[in-house]
């Protein structure tokens, strides 16, 4: 049974539709990514969902029994509430439940036959699985430490800037765990820790979810559905990220002559996401045959754990061998031993790099890192305490989330074309007619009379990254540029940037955009330690958590061994079970079979007979499904073949 149901859903603004006769479904268990460019209707969908916005026409039926809920953009708190009362208020219905719950189960003790005690018991006992409210103490404890909220907990919630506000908001939410939950823009605000932690909790408690984001990792480590808004038109995909992709392309070479710039972008994306995901899949299968063996090894030689660590973290700061190649570019900073420290807080101790013409940097790490502080050391806006900074003579283009370059009084003809003229030069030497620039950037005619100050935040942006690409640069610092842009926008931003002719230093979050634009990370690690990897970010992360593993792994071993001297020693399992030899011995033919469906799926998606002929929506969702499938067989069999090797020692 649906719990959401939209039928020939229409809306319009005045002259400007938003959705034409839309169609929505959501499920029990789904999670359905909502995209598309701003202002084409994907906050108005939301607001039918929660009736806030009244539609011209079209049937809405949503399950009277479930509670959807929606993260507020800003949220609001009563006044004289701590961080952990605002996160506690949200959760009195499953205090009550739990309170209830131990009523009724004491009164079973006296009463053990009450038909009725035993059908509250069993009510409420699914009520409190159902929102994992068991331990809610501890739920609570480990939220604010995710979300870096622990050092706020007794402060006035009001207190605190509107990116903490909204985490303490998202904690309330995620625990209370609605029947369905509304995200837009989630990990706004969230460092990558903190996404992968969101991740974590939305995939383990199984949300039902509808969420707009322009992380695409995210998308496509959450969604089992994407829904593209164009036009007032509503366009379902199966899968994430990667598999929406794949599938608009397939729709856009059926359009290709009305759509040949926005294919030329799809393909590109594409190809990329295709050719990431594709080699982080086979590190992380190797990581993990290296895992299992290590753990075999260490229980017999521990100093194995150390030596691995001791490779990852050489890894992890791996460095160029291009860099002596480098050394006839342009210098532009040379940075010597800095140090510089915020009130008592060191953000950076020793750290010496040098960059050249055309790097291409992503400083990264937690909030309060001090990654934002070494980007106004760049820009001369700050000094370092001590060291040696220095900066050669050349041009720095600036973006930040303020857009202190933009004029609110100003229409968008006056802030390209101050001198008159309806021409713009772009940094690489192109002359434009104004409309056929800012077109590129997804803004229409009419906009061109338009004050900046009657644009919203994302339009904003736009403006102040196209009016960026104008400027006669050699640098450019960006803070945060994807914040507040929509996928096709950013999209626009990764092409222009990659084919920049200087260089690019700048801080962001979004793991995605870091892995496709940064040559080089500068990684902040906290308490000042800054280093530098020419890793792609995620698999720089993945390298990270291996490691945290492998301290929790030594942990566990050390306790292990230590246990061993005072308990009496258990008889070791020699063989495995029955059951467990069949499916060890089935799995191999099983994951081969499998390969081969894979690869005919593959084939059929590529080939136009095929997939029009069964239709590329079910195509792709066999695709996705098997490919599911395929990892719980291979995840079995690693595991049995641990098992196994283990009884060899």
């Amino acid at each position: 049974m649906a719990l959401v149901d939209l039928q020939n859903i229409s809306k319009q603004y005045d002259t400007k539709v938003i959705l034409k006769n839309v169609n929505f479904t959501l499920l029990e268990g789904q999670r359905v990514a909502v995209i598309g460019q701003n202002g084409q209707g994907k906050s108005t969908l939301m607001k039918v969902i929660m009736n806030e916005v009244e539609v011209d026409s079209g049937e809405i039926s949503i399950d009277k029994s479930i509670k959807i809920e929606m993260l507020a953009q800003q949220p609001k708190f009563p006044d004289n509430l701590t961080v952990r009362q605002a996160i506690e208020a949200q959760l009195t219905e499953l205090k009550e439940a739990k309170d209830k719950y131990e009523e009724v189960t004491h009164a079973l003790t006296e009463d053990y036959e009450n038909q009725n005690l035993l059908n509250q018991q069993a009510h409420l006992a699914t009520f409190i699985d159902f929102h994992n409210a068991w331990d809610l103490d501890n739920m609570i404890e480990r939220v604010l430490k995710e979300f870096q909220l622990k050092e706020y907990e007794f402060k006035d919630v009001n207190l605190l800037s509107g990116g903490e506000q909204r985490r303490v908001s998202l904690a309330g939410l995620l625990l209370k765990k609605p029947d369905v939950l509304l995200l837009d823009e989630p990990t706004n605000h969230l460092d990558v820790y903190m996404v992968e932690f969101l991740e974590s909790l939305l995939l383990k408690n199984n949300f039902t979810l509808v969420f707009i984001s322009h992380d695409r990792y995210f998308i496509d480590n959450i969604a089992s559905s994407v829904v593209e808004i164009d036009g007032g038109v509503l366009r379902k995909f199966n899968g994430g990220y990667s598999s929406y992709l794949e599938q608009k392309q397939q729709i856009l070479e059926n359009m290709q002559k009305d759509h040949e710039n926005l294919l030329r972008l799809v393909k590109r994306e594409a190809h990329w996401m295709q050719r990431g995901v594709t080699a982080r899949r086979k590190r992380n299968e190797r990581r993990k045959a290296e895992y299992f063996d290590l753990k075999k090894q260490a229980k017999s030689n521990p100093a194995q754990i150390r030596k691995m660590s001791l490779e990852l973290q050489r890894e992890q700061k791996s460095f160029n061998t291009e860099e002596k190649q480098q050394n006839r570019k342009k210098m532009l900073f040379e940075l010597d031993d800095i140090e510089k420290s915020l009130g008592d807080k060191l953000l950076i101790k020793d750290f010496t790099t040098r960059i050249l013409q055309k790097d291409t940097i992503a400083i990264v790490g937690p909030n309060g890192s001090g990654k934002s502080t070494l980007l106004k050391i760049f820009m001369g806006k700050l000094q370092i305490d001590k060291g040696q900074f220095k900066k050669g003579d050349f041009e720095i283009g600036y973006f930040d989330q303020h857009r202190e370059m933009l004029d609110d009084s100003k229409n968008l003809m006056e802030t390209f074309c101050p001198n008159g003229g309806d021409r713009v030069v772009l940094q690489d030497g192109r002359n434009l007619h104004v409309f056929g620039y800012l077109k590129n950037f997804l803004f229409p005619r009419e906009y061109l009379d338009k004050k900046i100050g009657v644009l919203s935040g994302g339009e904003k942006n736009r403006v102040a990254l196209a009016l960026l690409f104008t400027k006669k640069v050699d640098c450019l610092v960006l803070d945060e540029p994807t914040n507040d842009l929509d996928i096709p926008t950013i999209n626009i931003l990764e092409e222009y940037l990659q084919n920049f002719q200087g260089a690019l230093i700048f801080v962001s979050h979004d793991r995605y955009f870091v892995d496709k634009i940064a040559k080089k990370l500068f990684v902040f690690k906290g308490q000042g330690e800054v280093f530098e990897s020419y890793q792609p970010y995620t698999e720089y992360l993945e390298i990270e958590k291996e490691l945290h593993e492998l301290e929790s792994f030594e942990k566990e071993l050390n306790n292990s061994n230590s246990s061993k001297t005072t308990q009496p020693a258990k008889k070791k399992q020699n063989k495995l079970s029955y059951k467990d030899q069949i499916v060890y011995d089935a799995l191999p033919k099983e994951i081969e079979q499998i390969e081969a469906q894979i690869e005919a799926i593959n084939a059929c998606l590529s080939n136009p007979a095929c997939y029009e002929q069964k239709g590329i929506v079910a195509v792709s969702q066999e695709l996705e499904e098997i490919k599911a499938i395929y990892e719980e067989k291979v995840e079995r069999f690693l595991e049995l073949e641990e098992l196994v090797e283990s009884f060899k020692e």
